[in-house]
């Protein structure tokens, strides 16, 4: 399998900030971040957690948003490529990453992977969700002024719906005039 983390500067540095964790507090930090990620919209940690950590990991502002953003990406990326924990530990290594915290990446892939992927396939991605499609198709074959007109025409209906509201009804009518 092709690697999908690629060791550009942003992650060299977040690396190296990561070898510098406490392997203990490290696990807990995954754990945090990985039981959140399916949250659209929501911090995994609130201002006063990040200084908090921030004294805890002995790391300052920008470099923890470093270290958050990067152990999100990783994450995120495991889930898109469906990587095995073995897989990922591999890649993580690959990019200097110590083979403790690499572990504590795999063994938490390991345990919540499997759910984290079940909970993003119920998400959804489009502001709208279709709900029901509806059709109706109706065919004029003739009227008084012609015998042999052909004239087809039909109703669409979608049924949209915002992850917060009601269904919305659209309907379309399609005519094609004399076939």
């Amino acid at each position: 399998m092709t690697s999908f983390l690629k060791e550009t500067q942003s992650i060299k540095e977040a690396v190296t900030f990561i070898n510098a964790i406490d392997v203990n507090k490290f696990s807990r930090l995954i754990s945090r971040i990985i039981q959140k990620l399916h949250l659209k919209g929501e911090r995994t940690f609130s201002d006063e957690e990040e200084e908090k950590l921030q004294a805890a990991l002995s790391l300052d502002k920008r470099a923890l948003n470093l270290v958050l953003e990067t152990a999100a990406f990783i994450l995120e990326q495991a889930v898109y490529h469906n990587v095995k924990p073995a897989s990922l530990q591999q890649q993580l290594e690959a990019v200097r990453l110590n083979p403790d915290k690499a572990e504590v990446f795999s063994q938490t892939w390991a345990a919540a992977g499997p759910e984290l992927v079940e909970k993003l396939k119920q998400n959804t991605f489009a502001p709208k969700k279709l709900e029901y499609v509806g059709w109706q198709l109706n065919l004029q074959m003739a009227q008084s002024s012609q015998a042999r007109l052909k004239s087809p025409s039909a109703v669409l209906q979608l049924g949209l719906r915002n992850e917060d509201s009601e269904l919305e009804i659209h309907k379309s009518s399609l005519k094609r005039k004399k076939i």
